[in-house]
């Protein structure tokens, strides 16, 4: 039996929410029910939009809501040197490229009238039609410039290629899966053109080096294990972490709570009147499960 080690993973792009508290329940619950550590992370990768002041008021909402981790929290806007690591790894197997390609460039393939004039204007509608869903979630990266040789310069992202495997996991929620990563995605980027390290690199690469084998988190990041296991063994992970994703508390039928939704924000409600209890239990019945202790 592997020793049960989780996280919980906050980006400090605004103040926790009712979201943020239906994850850390989850986290705290599964991992303790199994005998195991919770560790801490700031997820700071995205230097433009992280602040120090968030990173305050979610430490102080949790010791507040009662999720104390097991060890100090670690930042990854501290943790360069091990990326740069992992990456010189990939390196060495012919697996990294660089990439000139913007995210517009990348939607453009998917949704080709990106860009351009919307003829439906001449008809009386001056709006473009909306994105499908998952466009903006799920946009697959068609290899512009995996042969193309450019050289790692600022400036240009980085790439990882990816194979053609399909990953099967089985998830403690939903059951048995299966994902080919490259259909989904296609290559990885690992860092992005501004020069921050991307979601999925950075947490794939502190999941291995933490020894993290437990991640509960929401389901709209169940479409990522695939690529995470797959990117994970390029580093050298013999074994995956097993994966739980939960419900998540939704805005309306295809929108989940954000940052942005300042009336689910945990100041607000501490603000008001209401106990960690009362918090934790509105969460979790907000997801249809009340509270579970």
């Amino acid at each position: 039996m592997r020793d049960i080690i989780s996280r919980f993973a906050p980006a400090p792009t605004g103040f926790l929410h009712l979201g943020h508290v239906v994850n850390a329940a989850y986290v705290w619950r599964e991992t303790r029910a199994r005998g195991g550590r919770v560790l801490l992370r700031i997820e700071d990768h995205d230097r433009q939009r992280s602040r120090r002041e968030y990173e305050a008021e979610i430490l102080d909402d949790l010791a507040w809501l009662g999720f104390t981790a097991d060890e100090p929290p670690v930042r990854q806007s501290e943790r360069r040197d091990i990326y740069n690591d992992a990456l010189t790894g990939l390196r060495r197997q012919g697996l990294v490229y660089a990439c000139n390609c913007s995210r517009a460039d990348v939607l453009r393939n998917v949704r080709p009238d990106v860009g351009a004039p919307f003829q439906g204007a001449r008809a009386g509608r001056p709006e473009r039609p909306p994105l499908r869903p998952g466009d903006n979630d799920e946009l697959r990266y068609p290899g512009t410039c995996r042969d193309r040789g450019l050289s790692e310069s600022p400036g240009l992202g980085i790439r990882v290629r990816l194979d053609d495997t399909v990953e099967r996991f089985v998830d403690l929620r939903h059951g048995p899966q299966a994902q080919q990563p490259s259909a989904q995605c296609g290559d990885l980027l690992v860092k992005d053109r501004d020069g921050n390290w991307t979601y999925q690199f950075a947490a794939t690469v502190d999941d291995f080096v933490q020894g993290v084998t437990l991640v509960v988190r929401g389901d709209d990041l169940l479409a990522s294990t695939g690529r995470q296991i797959q990117l994970a063994r390029l580093l050298g992970r013999g074994e995956p972490p097993q994966f739980l994703h939960h419900p998540l508390i939704m805005k309306s039928a295809g929108q989940k709570l954000s940052k942005s939704d300042r009336d689910s924000g945990i100041c607000e409600l501490r603000a008001a009147g209401w106990s960690p209890r009362q918090v934790i239990q509105h969460a979790m019945l907000l997801i249809g499960e009340g509270s579970r202790g």
